[in-house]
């Protein structure tokens, strides 16, 4: 661009730029007002959809820009943040193809909101709509850069309110605890939607909550006044960089418009403090700021004005031009385009040595061997070290998870590798996604299915979700195990529980239940090397059994997802079941072919999602009778879809009704005797299959 005239050259340096580059910051902040009008009057003309806009937060935005290096460092954004990715390298173009929805906006494809920020090109991370989870992404992503050895540092944002959750808290202990490159960015501007501040943060003030936090550069700023913005954020990302820790930036800013199109700020902020808000206005004052300083006339102002204007018009023409998304694409990059695990790529057959091994035995067998093969693995989760104070390690025999499936790796392979973390199940789910984000593989652990349920927004707005709403710009590969289900005697409620259906429920997320060891081994090689996210849920009672043992398969052995094992061939009743159930069910099956003199068919899914769908209709068409058996509760259960999809598509093959066999409605108790009435016995099973058998 041509030089203006009006504007003063000078190699002058004001809070360390020159005043070429406090020109392009103006440039940049009218920009990013001008595009939140803009949208605003395309929304009411219903040419875009929604609307949500980042005015006010403008100075902080770009101020935060300027300390990173965009491409190199990496951003987990907030939808306030217009100037910040302005700033990095996006387009006004891309912005608006966001807002209109189309296929080729970079962000999402036009998957997502507008202004949920996201560029692989910059580094920008695909941002959601739930309020605070990016936080513990950015310490993963963080994390596996000391893992790494790599030098970016990671700016995460946030307003306010984003720090009422707790995953906020989580995220700045951990951050804390291992003096990660980390620079949080809390964007003040009062209100959470329509909840002011003081009814937010005791005391009104994050920083000063924030204050006692170890190694913690923590400092507060008029986010709407650009060069101490500029000062305080260049010192913040230094601290980072010199691996100093993490920091917290406390910026006061404005929202002079609603919180979205969908709001009306005047429902519940008076005149007067709308009047105060707008005398801070940060693109008014850096613009009389450059024209006090000398640096820009009025008239050159009035030239970057126009020239953002016709910028923007022609952006919109554009960008309104634009193709949706094609028709068919709902399902594209839900998961991996690259890796299929269901695939034959996946089925290599066992090459046996040394002696039969339990399931433990076998699951930890294959974590040694992937962990050898790929360095990228790495493995967190509550109490999965063998003992985190390194000192002591060689006096005591070592934890290595409550079931014993992780022992011994840390010895192997290292602390960073191998390593505890805070009881706080949404932060391990979370770090792992920024881990894999990041380039890591993670396989981590949550100790008990029953405790699961404080990571489920991370499993399902985020985990789940990332390639599909990026677009295929991002991905989180992650394996998470678990220990899950009962027969335990003594379990109760918070030890013994099901649950799987939650999680089949979740589009994006492969889910595994082997039910022995050599299945267990060889599924969770494939989890691992698969390219999408695995729930790998291990049943407590069968960590030990004597009758589900195996040799040790080899260090390349694979089963492919959604193939069912044929556990016993029969020809008068088919029985689809996975878990603790196949064990029963055989059983069974026993009794009732020795009492019946008839034959039954037996199939373990050993995926949940995928399932073999295949192998179960063409057993249902060879015996005419089907029942699903599961271990949770019976109704809304996961057989009840196995069964409904049998009456849908094979009611013609049917001689009898679908049957089904689970839980109680309940929950399962600690005493013995009425957790075996609970859960389904093979009493249970025989009973049910008789009913069929005579139907």
């Amino acid at each position: 661009m041509a030089a203006l005239s009006g504007v003063r050259v000078t190699d002058t340096l004001f809070a360390g730029l020159t005043t070429d580059r406090l020109v392009q910051s103006y440039r940049i902040l009218y920009t990013s007002r001008r595009l939140d009008d803009r949208e605003i009057i395309l929304k009411r003309q219903s040419r875009i959809y929604f609307q949500i806009s980042g005015a006010g937060h403008e100075a902080i935005g770009v101020a935060a820009g300027l300390a990173l290096k965009p491409g190199f460092d990496w951003v987990y954004p907030y939808y306030r943040d217009r100037a910040l990715c302005l700033t990095l390298g996006v387009t006004p173009e891309e912005m608006l193809l966001e807002a209109v929805g189309a296929a080729r906006d970079p962000a999402s494809g036009g998957r997502q909101m507008p202004s949920h920020w996201g560029h692989p090109k910059w580094r920008i991370v695909s941002a959601s709509s739930p309020t605070g989870t990016q936080f513990l992404q950015a310490v993963g992503c963080a994390e596996a850069t000391r893992i790494l050895k790599g030098e970016e540092i990671v700016l995460v944002a946030g307003g306010d309110g984003h720090t009422s959750e707790g995953e906020f808290w989580e995220a700045l202990n951990a951050a804390c605890l291992k003096r990660l490159p980390v620079l949080f960015l809390i964007e003040d501007n009062g209100y959470a939607i329509s909840v002011p501040v003081e009814a937010q943060t005791a005391g009104g003030s994050i920083s000063r909550l924030a204050a006692g936090f170890p190694d913690l550069f923590l400092r507060e700023v008029d986010g709407t006044d650009f060069l101490p913005s500029c000062q305080v954020m260049t010192e913040a990302a230094a601290y980072c960089r010199a691996g100093e820790g993490p920091a917290l930036v406390h910026a006061h800013v404005t929202r002079p418009y609603s919180h979205s199109l969908s709001d009306d700020e005047r429902l519940y902020k008076t005149e007067e403090e709308r009047r105060l808000e707008a005398e801070r206005d940060p693109v008014e004052k850096l613009g009389e700021w450059l024209v006090a300083e000398g640096i820009l006339d009025h008239h050159a102002l009035s030239i970057i004005q126009h020239e953002a204007e016709e910028a923007i018009q022609q952006a919109v023409d554009r960008a309104l031009k634009a193709a949706p998304p094609a028709k068919g694409s709902a399902r594209v990059f839900l998961y991996s385009p690259d890796v299929d695990p269901a695939s034959d790529a996946f089925a290599r057959e066992p090459d046996y040595s040394g002696e039969s091994k339990t399931m433990v035995d076998l699951l930890n067998a294959c974590l040694r061997d992937e962990m050898r093969r790929d360095a990228r693995v790495v493995v967190f989760g509550e109490d999965v070290a063998d003992c985190t104070r390194v000192e002591n390690l060689e006096k005591v025999k070592g934890k290595g998870g409550v079931f014993k499936v992780t022992v011994g790796l840390q010895r192997e392979f290292g602390s960073e590798r191998v390593f505890n973390t805070p009881l706080a199940e949404a932060a391990i789910i979370g770090r792992a996604i920024g881990c894999a984000t990041r380039g890591l593989k993670p396989v981590v652990e949550i100790q008990f299915f029953d405790y699961i349920w404080p990571a489920m927004m991370q499993f399902r707005n985020e985990l789940a979700t990332l390639r599909w709403r990026s677009n295929n710009g991002y991905s989180c590969p992650v394996v998470v195990r678990v220990p899950i289900g009962g027969y335990l005697g003594g379990g109760a409620v918070y030890h013994s529980q099901s649950g799987e259906v939650e999680f089949t429920h979740i589009p994006g997320l492969r889910v595994v239940f082997p039910s022995n060891a050599l299945d267990a081994n060889g599924l969770l090689r494939t989890a691992i090397r698969c390219d999408d996210p695995v729930l790998f849920l291990e049943h407590k009672r069968l960590y030990r059994e004597p009758y589900n043992r195996s040799r040790y398969p080899g260090p390349d052995f694979l089963i492919p997802f959604g193939r069912a094992n044929l556990v016993k061939s029969g020809d008068h009743l088919t029985v689809v079941t996975y878990g603790a159930l196949v064990h029963r069910s055989l059983q069974a099956a026993l009794q009732v072919e020795k009492a019946r003199g008839v034959s039954i068919e037996i199939l373990d899914l050993r995926t949940l999602n995928p399932y073999d769908w295949e192998a179960i209709a063409e057993s249902v068409r060879k015996t005419s009778r089907v029942m699903v058996a599961h271990e949770d509760c019976l109704s809304w259960g996961y057989g009840a879809e196995i069964a409904a999809r049998i009456a849908d598509e094979l009611f013609g093959h049917l001689d009898a009704p679908v049957g089904r066999v689970g839980a109680q409605d309940t929950w399962i108790a600690y005493n013995p005797q009425l957790e075996d009435e609970i859960l389904p016995q093979t009493a249970d099973l025989v009973r049910a299959m008789e009913r069929l058998l005579a139907w």
